[in-house]
């Protein structure tokens, strides 16, 4: 059933993307391949070594977490989860099949589930964080300084990104902390699923849950107990999307333009450009990120060179990581 869900949203997703080029070159198509083609391969280059280190950098905020409950965890073991992860969030609206491929990968290496699932909620409480921040404060950047013109829908748009992303992290900690809710619900589902007659002996189901939540939750503790190595994950993140929020810059670099805007222009529009992505429910923001990055960044650089440079910036952010994803995943798991 997954296997056929990931194909339907893999169909989806070359639909959208065949629109996508259908519309980004049809007003322009001789400047656009000219454009592309005169990209300088040094450059373009940088952008993989960018997108690769990104991975690199997140895959240690992973290991971290994982190393406190098993001490021998391979650092390369954390990396190649990393890197297939890519794949899963690629075919799944709003990235949501990365989570659970990660989890499964680390009770297969051997960590027990709760364990896993909280190193997991962990980490990605961590790269929300990072999101929000760097979100934040390109509205408050853009506020002071009016970086773009102004457009109603594209306020509306990056204020949902905002609420969006911040309710998530509100829920996470929710999840990860309030153990008395997660009973509570655990308890109604449990009862709901009683009279319908899908679970027989409430009692030995209510006292198995119970011991569950109670191993996750002294697992999920962990994390704001150590302070120092809470706010050293985020700022790994931070590093990471900073990182990934330089590709437009580099591009427009590979295309001999030094001038129309700036690295920390780029990474304030990166930023916005992420909000508005976050919440398309199309496999990876197909649509919705190609509409964001023309839109901020047409505030710099317009025609043939904002096409191409948002075309191979898409390739090289997303579709570059599916595919070694994919390539990753049938390669041999290196064991932790």
């Amino acid at each position: 059933m997954k296997n056929k869900k990931n194909i339907i949203n893999v169909v989806i997703l070359i639909g959208i993307t065949l629109l996508v080029l259908y519309f980004a070159l049809k007003d322009d198509y001789q400047n656009i391949i000219h454009e592309l083609r005169h990209v300088q391969t040094g450059w373009l280059g940088l952008t993989f070594v960018l997108v690769i280190l990104y991975w690199i950098i997140r895959s240690k905020a992973i290991h971290i977490f994982s190393k406190k409950f098993v001490s021998k965890t391979k650092y390369l073991s954390s990396l190649q989860l990393m890197i297939r992860t890519q794949f899963f969030n690629a075919v799944t609206p709003f990235a949501t099949g990365g989570q659970p491929y990660q989890i499964y990968h680390l009770v297969k290496d051997g960590m027990k589930i709760t364990t896993a699932t909280s190193v997991i909620i962990q980490n990605f409480i961590v790269y929300q964080i990072a999101i929000v921040l760097l979100g934040g404060m390109a509205v408050i950047v853009n506020h002071a300084c009016s970086l773009y013109q102004k457009n109603v829908l594209l306020g509306r748009l990056v204020t949902l990104g905002f609420i969006i992303n911040t309710a998530v992290i509100v829920v996470l900690f929710m999840v990860a902390f309030s153990k008395k809710l997660n009973k509570k619900l655990i308890h109604i589902g449990i009862t709901v699923l009683t009279k319908l007659k899908i679970v027989k002996d409430k009692k030995k189901k209510l006292e198995e849950w119970d011991e569950y939540i109670n191993h996750f939750h002294e697992s999920a503790s962990l994390l704001l107990k150590n302070k120092g190595e809470f706010f050293f994950t985020i700022f790994l993140n931070i590093v990471a999307l900073v990182l990934l929020y330089s590709v437009p810059l580099v591009l427009l670099y590979g295309m001999g333009d030094y001038t129309s805007f700036s690295w920390f222009e780029a990474i304030v529009t990166s930023a916005y450009v992420m909000l508005i992505g976050s919440f398309v429910p199309i496999p990876g923001g197909s649509g919705g990120l190609e509409y964001g990055f023309i839109a901020f960044y047409s505030n710099f650089i317009t025609g043939s060179k904002l096409m191409a440079i948002m075309l191979l910036w898409r390739f090289v952010t997303y579709y570059f990581g599916m595919i070694v994803g994919a390539i990753t995943i049938n390669m041999r798991t290196v064991k932790s």
